[in-house]
C-alpha cells in the first residue's frame, strides 16, 4: 500500500483504527476484520513509525508484543517473557531467514538442523506445575504478564493434572478450539437463537476468559503442548527432545512436528504442511521453525522482542489491504458495463492481485469504493480475487463518490440502466461487445476452438477479417498469413479448428451463444430437455420455464435474443452452419430432481463420465457439498468434499452405486 509517510493525519486515523481493531481481537474477543486485513495495517503502522521515529507515542499498538489482560480476571507477571516469532510472509523472507541462521553460526545452510511445527491458531497458555502437580494456567494476555485462567483450563481434558515425574516446571502451548467442536457449538447456538462464535481462535481465546468454568467446558477446547519454559536448565538439549517428553508426560502435542535440515528441507517441511491443511482437526495459519539445538539457539540470541533462532513461515493471507488506484470500466459482450478496481498489486492467497470486479454501480456504492480508498481484498484457494470493502476511515476528506458514465468507453453510445445493471446501447456495433461475444463462442466450455482467444478476436477484427461470430466460418488460411506473427501452420491450425466445431454437441452450442443468464449448467439442462435446437429455438414461453432451473430472467433473455434484430439472424446462421449434434432427451430418471457431488479418483470413470452418468439418469452434478446434496460419489483421494458430506450427514456412495442406478 502506498503511503505518504508524512502525513500526519493519516498516521493519526491509522493509529486509531490499529487501535480500535487490536482491543475487539484481544479484549472483546470479536474481531472485526480478518488477521491479514489487521496485519497490513500493523505493519504499515510499524513502517510509518519506522521512518518517522518522531510519531511513535506510549499508546501506540506497536509498543505491545499482544494484547492487553482483561479487567475481571487477576493478572500474573510472566517468569519469562512469553513473546512472539518474527513472521516470514513469503519463500523469499523465510530463505533470508535460513541464511542468516547459517551465517551466525558459521556452517553451512543445509547443515542447520530444525523442528518443524505447525503454527498453531490458538491462544497461548502457561501452566505451571510444582512438584508434579498442576497449579496455575496463565494466558499470554501482552506478553510480560497476562490473565489467570486456571479454573477454565482445568476444564480441557487433554492438560494433564499431574505428571508422571514431580517437577515444578513451566510448560507452554496453544489452546484451540476444533474445528468440528466449533460447527457443534454454532449449529447449537443458531437452533437455540444465541450468539454465534466467530471464528476457532477468538472462540478459543473467549472460552479461556469466561469466569464461570462451565462455559468454557461446553466448549470443548483442546490444549497442544510446544514447549518448556528455560528447557536446557532442565538437561534438555534439543526441542526435539522436549517434544518427545511432553508426549511421555501425557500432552498431546502435533502429528505434523518433525526435524528438518536446511533450506531446502523448510521448504518441503512447508509444502507439507500447506498441503495438509485442509485435512487437520484444527485450524493452522503457518509453519513454525525453529533451529533445534538449544546450544545454537542460545548462540543466535534475540533481536529485540524476536528470536533469532525461529519463525513462522506463514501461509498466504486469504485477505489483504491495498489501494485503488482507478475504477475502470468494462463493456462484456452482452453490452453490460462493469466497473473494475485497478489496484496497487498485492499478494493475497497465493497470487499477485491487480484488480477486482465490482459488479455494477451498486455493488460500488455498497461497499462505497472511492478512487484512493485503502481496501480489504479476499481470495481463498481457486476464488476470484474480491474487494470485499473500503476502509473510509482512512480515507481523506472530499473524495467523490464514484459514479458510471453516462456513454460507452468503448463507442460512445448512450448507457442506459436496465435493474441493478448500466448497458451500452450500441449493440453489434459496439468493438467491446464484438469483441467478448467472438472470443465467448470459441471457449473451452463453447465450442472449444483452440487458438481463438481474446487477443486473436481483436487482431481479425482489427484487419476487418471478421465483423461476426458467423465470419469466422469464411475465414481461409490465405488471408490470415499476412499477418503479423503469422504463418503457414498457425494459420492452417486455427481455420481447420474452426471447421472442426461442426457437429459439435446442442449444449455447446447454446453455451457458445453467449446470452445472458445461460451458463453451462443451463446449457446442459436445455439441451437435455429439448434434444434439438430447432425444438429450444421453436420453444414457447411455458416451455422454457418448464425446464429446471429456468426462470423468468433467463426466458426473457432467450426470447429477447431470439427476437434481436441482428442477433436473432446471426443465431441462425450459426445453427444452420454448425448443426448441432441433438442431444438425449432426460425426462425422469433416478436421480431427478436431485444433485450428486462427484469426487476422488473412481476406479473405472473419469469425473467427467461420472458426471455425465449423472445427468443422464435425471440428476445434477455438482462441485460443492451442502446439506441440500443428495448423494456423494467418492474414489480415491477424496479430500475435503468427502470430509464435508460427512460432516453433512450426507449419504456417501461408491462407483458401483452409481453404476447400479444406470442399470
Amino acid at each position: 500500500m502506498q503511503t505518504d509517510l508524512t502525513d500526519v493525519a493519516y498516521y493519526t486515523r491509522l493509529k486509531g483504527r490499529v487501535t480500535e481493531l487490536a482491543h475487539a481481537y484481544y479484549v472483546n474477543d470479536r474481531p472485526l476484520v480478518a488477521d491479514g486485513v489487521y496485519d497490513d495495517l500493523f505493519r504499515s503502522l510499524q513502517a510509518m513509525e519506522a521512518d518517522n521515529p518522531s510519531l511513535i507515542t506510549p499508546d501506540s499498538p506497536t509498543q505491545r508484543v499482544g494484547g492487553a489482560p482483561v479487567s475481571y480476571l487477576p493478572t500474573v507477571k510472566h517468569t519469562v517473557p512469553m513473546l512472539s516469532l518474527d513472521n516470514s510472509m513469503n519463500a523469499e523472507a523465510a530463505e533470508a531467514f535460513a541464511a542468516g541462521v547459517a551465517a551466525e553460526l558459521s556452517v553451512p545452510v543445509e547443515l542447520v538442523e530444525y523442528i518443524r511445527e505447525p503454527k498453531y491458531d490458538g491462544a497461548s497458555c502457561e501452566l505451571r506445575y510444582v512438584h508434579g502437580m498442576f497449579v496455575q494456567a496463565v494466558s499470554r494476555g501482552d506478553g510480560e504478564e497476562g490473565e489467570d485462567v486456571t479454573a477454565a483450563v482445568r476444564t480441557i481434558h487433554s492438560v494433564p493434572l499431574r505428571l508422571l515425574r514431580a517437577r515444578t516446571i513451566s510448560i507452554r502451548g496453544e489452546v484451540l478450539m476444533k474445528k468440528t467442536d466449533f460447527e457443534r457449538y454454532n449449529e447449537r447456538a443458531r437452533a437455540e437463537g444465541t450468539k454465534e462464535l466467530v471464528n476457532t481462535r477468538n472462540a478459543a481465546a473467549g472460552s479461556l476468559r469466561a469466569l464461570d468454568p462451565k462455559v468454557t467446558a461446553g466448549r470443548r477446547l483442546t490444549f497442544f503442548a510446544y514447549s518448556v519454559v528455560e528447557a536446557a536448565s532442565f538437561g534438555f538439549e534439543k526441542q526435539s527432545d522436549v517434544l518427545a517428553w511432553l508426549l511421555t508426560q501425557g500432552f498431546l502435542i502435533s502429528e505434523l512436528a518433525t526435524v528438518c535440515t536446511g533450506w531446502s528441507g523448510m521448504k518441503q517441511g512447508y509444502d507439507e504442511v500447506e498441503a495438509a491443511r485442509d485435512t487437520l482437526p484444527y485450524d493452522i495459519d503457518g509453519v513454525v521453525f525453529k533451529v533445534n539445538s538449544f546450544a545454537e539457539q542460545d548462540a543466535l540470541g534475540w533481536n529485540n522482542r524476536t528470536p533469532r533462532w525461529g519463525t513462522a513461515y506463514k501461509f498466504p493471507a486469504q485477505e489483504r489491504t491495498t489501494t485503488v488506484e482507478a475504477i475502470d470500466v468494462q463493456v462484456g459482450r452482452t453490452g453490460v458495463l462493469t466497473p473494475v478496481a485497478r489496484l496497487d498489486p498485492v499478494f493475497v492467497g497465493g497470487v499477485t492481485v491487480t484488480n477486482s470486479t465490482l459488479h455494477n454501480q451498486a455493488q460500488v456504492h455498497l461497499k462505497d469504493v472511492r478512487v484512493g480508498d485503502t481496501v480489504v481484498i479476499r481470495r481463498a484457494g481457486d476464488v476470484i480475487p474480491e474487494l470485499v470493502r473500503s476502509l473510509p476511515e482512512l480515507r481523506a476528506e472530499g473524495v467523490a463518490e464514484w459514479l458510471m458514465p453516462t456513454h460507452c468507453p468503448s463507442c460512445g453510445s448512450p448507457v442506459v440502466p436496465i435493474q441493478a445493471g448500466h448497458y451500452c446501447t450500441g449493440g453489434t456495433n459496439c468493438p467491446d461487445q464484438r469483441l467478448y461475444r467472438i472470443a465467448h463462442y470459441g471457449e473451452r466450455l463453447g465450442m472449444d476452438i483452440e487458438g481463438l482467444g481474446e487477443s486473436t478476436v481483436e487482431e481479425l477484427l482489427a484487419a476487418r477479417l471478421i465483423a461476426s461470430i458467423s465470419d469466422l466460418y469464411k475465414l481461409e488460411a490465405a488471408s490470415l498469413e499476412p499477418l503479423d506473427g503469422w504463418g503457414k501452420s498457425s494459420a492452417s491450425k486455427l481455420v481447420k479448428a474452426i471447421a472442426g466445431t461442426v457437429g459439435r454437441p446442442l449444449r455447446k452450442f447454446i453455451f457458445g451463444l453467449g446470452i445472458e443468464g445461460v451458463g453451462e449448467g443451463t446449457a446442459k439442462r436445455l439441451a437435455r430437455a429439448f434434444g434439438t435446437w430447432e425444438a429450444i429455438r421453436n420453444a414457447t414461453e411455458a416451455q422454457l420455464l418448464a425446464v429446471e432451473d429456468v426462470g423468468p430472467i433467463t426466458t426473457e433473455s432467450l426470447r429477447g435474443a431470439f427476437a434481436d434484430p441482428h442477433f436473432g439472424p446471426e443465431i441462425d446462421r450459426l445453427a444452420e452452419i454448425v448443426k448441432p449434434t441433438p442431444e438425449e432427451v432426460v425426462t425422469g430418471g433416478p436421480l431427478a430432481g436431485k444433485t450428486v457431488v462427484v469426487t476422488g479418483t473412481l476406479p473405472s470413470l473419469s469425473r467427467e463420465q461420472a458426471k455425465a452418468l449423472v445427468e443422464k439418469l435425471g440428476g445434477k452434478a455438482s462441485d460443492s457439498v451442502s446439506k441440500k446434496t443428495f448423494a456423494v460419489v467418492a474414489g480415491e483421494n477424496a479430500g475435503t468434499k468427502l470430509t464435508k458430506a460427512q460432516e453433512h450427514g450426507v449419504p456417501v456412495h461408491d462407483e458401483a452405486w452409481l453404476l447400479g442406478l444406470a442399470g
